[in-house]
Order: C-alpha cells, then sequence, then structure tokens
C-alpha cells in the first residue's frame, strides 16, 4: 500500500529546480513517486511506508532549498 505526504518547500523557481528537489528525495529508501508543483511550493512524495520528516527535510536541504511546512 503507497503513502502519498505532502511537503511545502521553499525557493523553487524553475524546472530544473523541481528535478533536482525529486531527484533528492527518489534517493530515499521507500520512495517509488515524487511531484512537484511549482506554483504552490507543494511537493508530494509517495513511499510504500511513512517518511521520516527529517530524512525529506534533509534530502530537500541537499537540493539546496528547505521544507516550510
Amino acid at each position: 500500500m503507497s503513502e502519498i505526504t505532502k511537503y511545502t518547500v521553499d525557493g523553487m523557481t524553475c524546472g530544473g529546480c523541481a528535478n533536482n528537489v525529486a531527484d533528492e528525495l527518489k534517493r530515499l529508501d521507500g520512495v517509488s513517486d515524487v511531484d512537484v508543483d511549482l506554483t504552490s511550493g507543494v511537493v508530494s512524495v509517495t513511499s510504500d511506508r511513512p517518511m521520516p520528516a527529517d530524512a525529506v527535510a534533509a534530502a530537500v536541504h541537499d537540493a539546496g532549498y528547505e521544507v516550510v511546512s
């Protein structure tokens, strides 16, 4: 069963930004899909189990951005 969790990420302005964030999040164990909505800044992470918020925040940080909520 898949779980979808949404996060708001600050600072993404283009497709390259979205791809960087998605690529980092897809490296997390258990993540099967990432969808980024640049207009709202919402990132939807599909995983096979609950993802630790600190792991998601660290991956987003590694891409050069910050989770704001």
